[in-house]
């Protein structure tokens, strides 16, 4: 049985209905981190909306990245999947027999490692594609709104070099 996508700090519904940024009280004790409470209030909404979307092709968020890197690159091994997701074991082994079931992936043992499990898209999964491709087009639509293909430019380049700092810090912190 499937349930709906939860949002793992407080486990509520991730498609609950958004309120209003202009009517969020930024937390007194957040005004020393604006752009990490920015951050996390961009990435609530923009799981909710990529839920609502994907739910219309049968998919919840996070299985159409798997589903891409299998498009994208071919049969991979389920630990490269991990790595190339930026996932862990645990969430990785969930999302693939969920696809599995649904019929959009093959799992198979690796002809060369028996330790290894090798992951593949099925023919089904390609008319999904298109479905996807369409459904990550309308969620860049929504996240963009009505910003200028500069404006767009300038936000990429932003969230790049976010995720530059962030990654830097987290190695920073894992060492």
């Amino acid at each position: 049985m499937t349930h709906p996508p939860t949002d793992e700090a407080d486990g509520q519904a991730a498609d609950a209905a958004p309120v209003s940024a202009a009517t969020v009280p930024v937390p007194t004790s957040a005004h020393a981190g604006p752009i990490s409470h920015a951050i996390f209030r961009v990435a609530r909404l923009h799981r909710m909306i990529a839920g609502q979307l994907l739910r219309r092709v049968g998919l919840y968020p996070g299985q159409e990245l798997v589903m891409m890197q299998l498009w994208e690159r071919g049969p991979q091994r389920q630990t490269d999947l991990v790595r190339l997701i930026d996932s862990d074991a645990a969430t990785m082994t969930r999302t693939l027999q969920r696809l599995e079931n649904a019929g959009f992936v093959r799992r198979s043992p690796s002809p060369t490692d028996k330790r290894a499990v090798i992951v593949e898209p099925t023919a089904a999964s390609l008319a999904l594609r298109r479905e996807v491709e369409r459904t990550w087009s309308d969620l860049e639509a929504a996240a963009t709104g009505s910003l200028s293909a500069d404006e767009r430019i300038t936000a990429l380049d932003v969230l790049q070099r976010l995720e530059h700092s962030l990654a830097q810090s987290a190695t920073a912190l894992e060492e």
